[in-house]
């Protein structure tokens, strides 16, 4: 066995055996940029005898308050330098978070070398993802990569023994109920260790995928993710799941923003399915008229663009009825009291707005247990970010799907050309379907869905099942209506054979909107214009898996 490893047995065994379950702090060392909470903590500490050293603007903002404080650099004996860069980068520091106190060797080395133990550091980071998210440019972003106070947080993390890190201003308070008795806990002190490292690891994790999108590096050979816990969930999609929230801190209005006005706490079902309504409601532009999506399972149920809320509302209903009793209904427009009128109307689990107006939570605080969020915006559709999946022993990375279609350059390929109308129903119900679980079939008229085929293993199916929903809905009376008579038919991905679009065109259909590009694209034309419809290929898949 090797003198390194031998030393590397001694380290371990000492620290296994030998680490004090209670450590009293004699000495801490404060450097930290959000300065929250950072005066009464020095202030506590100081007033239980524990030497403070500090940093720059930390010790500024002690000092300033009359609390005694020792720069760094009286530690060190060696000033800050290249604008701050260079402080604690120094062995008087980091020997003194790293030694472990019960070896003999390290002692010895602290003890030849005048190295005091830091027993509490309390140290949080360059504000670095704040920075980029403002928009910084090159140079800003990579100041404020911190490197001296990672170095720290993972030195005295690794040496929990006998270092207690705390990284997070929210357990300055538990820090301190730890001291009430003089002393820090092993347990907390490991608990806080394992806090310090994911924050490292977090921290790391936006710096490098910045670079890899600032480098337009599409697919690094290193992918981390990251995020932080905003809320622990009762359970997942199941009750034996344990299930929890996670926020990336990337900036996009939606789950991640709401402000929750009323209701029981939201579920994992719940997030997942309000996330899909909302993104698909935001594919329509608020100024031009307003949207509402009726979501189950993930799934559209109905989607419409009216001139108001309440009349988009009601189209979207109409739709499938059944399915959207306790989905979930995402706005593109301020929620108002006419549209909150109709929406309590049957039992909804969610509503999703970008706001709400007094009257309109009034109405809906009617049903205490209907969750009410605002969100603050919508999202942008064509913004590029990451979708994540996990697979057994992996990752499935890939952009979201952004895609947008140049409906100038779409191309009609059958002898009919689409009228004004039918155009307009093929845009609206391309976006609907890229939103729907493949494979996808989309019926639209005049604005509103009239069936959606969703999750189907066979296009046929989908647009069976799609044209079936629709002969479930009645008029005033209670008549029956087959709503697809004079609709428009969008599917996310090519027809493969022409089976599955003659079914559209049984159902009542006049025109499709559909990708293209099968081996037999030819015979699908052929069925289309044998059957009279209007055809356009638009060049763009989407599925939806």
């Amino acid at each position: 066995m090797s003198p390194t490893e031998e030393r590397c047995l001694m380290s371990v065994a000492a620290i296994k055996a030998d680490h004090p379950d209670e450590v009293v702090p004699k000495r801490a060392l404060l450097s930290v940029s959000d300065k929250t909470g950072l005066v009464d903590l020095a202030a506590a500490l100081s007033n239980k005898g524990v030497e403070l050293v500090s940093t720059g603007g930390t010790r500024k903002a002690i000092e300033a308050a009359g609390i005694v404080v020792k720069d760094v650099s009286e530690v060190t004996a060696f000033p800050e330098i290249m604008d701050g860069r260079v402080k604690t980068l120094h062995p008087m520091v980091h020997g003194g978070l790293l030694g472990v106190r019960d070896h003999l060797e390290h002692k010895a080395a602290m003890e030849d070398h005048g190295i005091s133990g830091i027993d509490l550091l309390i140290v949080n980071l360059y504000p670095f993802r704040e920075t980029i998210a403002k928009g910084a440019n090159y140079a800003l972003a990579v100041e404020n990569i911190d490197i001296g106070g990672p170095a720290m947080v993972r030195a005295g993390a690794k040496n929990h023994a006998y270092v207690c890190v705390v990284t997070d201003p929210e357990d300055y308070g538990s820090l301190l109920e730890e001291l009430d008795s003089g002393t820090v806990t092993y347990a907390f002190r490991q608990k806080m260790a394992a806090k310090a490292f994911a924050m490292t690891a977090a921290y790391d994790t936006a710096v490098s995928n910045w670079f890899a999108k600032e480098l337009e590096i599409d697919m690094p050979g290193e992918r981390a993710v990251a995020g932080t816990l905003d809320s622990m969930m009762r359970y997942g999609e199941n009750p034996h799941q344990q299930a929890g929230f996670y926020k990336t801190g990337e900036h996009r209005y939606g789950v991640s923003t709401v402000t929750q006005i009323q209701g029981k706490q939201l579920s994992f079902n719940n997030i997942n399915d309000t996330n899909a309504a909302f993104e698909l409601v935001a594919e329509f532009d608020p100024t031009q008229s307003a949207a509402v999506a009726i979501i189950k399972h993930a799934n559209p149920c109905g989607v419409a663009c009216a001139d108001s809320l309440a009349d988009a509302y009601k189209l979207a209903l109409r739709c499938d009825p059944v399915s959207a009793f306790g989905g979930i209904i995402a706005l593109n427009q301020t929620l108002n009291a006419d549209a909150a009128k109709e929406i309590i109307g049957i039992f909804t689990e969610v509503i999703i707005a970008p706001d709400a107006t007094d009257e309109a939570k009034a109405i809906v605080a009617s049903k205490k247990n209907l969750r009410l969020l605002t969100t603050g915006g919508l999202p942008d559709p064509r913004t590029a970010t990451l979708d994540v999946r996990t697979v057994a022993g992996g990752l499935l990375v890939q952009d979201r799907d952004n895609g947008a279609i140049d409906y100038q350059e779409m191309k009609v390929v059958t002898k009919r050309k689409p009228s004004d109308q039918e155009l307009a129903d093929m845009r609206f119900a391309f976006k609907v379907a890229k939103h729907v679980k493949s494979n996808a079939i989309v019926y639209v008229k005049d604005g509103a869905t009239v069936g959606i085929g969703a999750g189907q293993m066979s296009r046929v199916d989908s647009s069976r099942i799609a044209a079936t929903k629709a002969k479930d809905a009645t008029d005033a009376a209670g008549l029956d209506l087959l709503l697809t008579i004079g609709s428009v038919v969008a599917s996310d991905a090519f027809f493969p054979f022409s089976d599955g679009l003659l079914e559209a065109a049984k159902a009542g259909a006049t025109a499709v909107i559909q990708p293209g590009g099968s081996m037999r694209d030819d015979e699908v034309v052929a069925a289309a214009d044998e059957a009279g419809l209007a055809m356009v290929f638009t060049g763009v898949r989407h599925f939806r898996h």
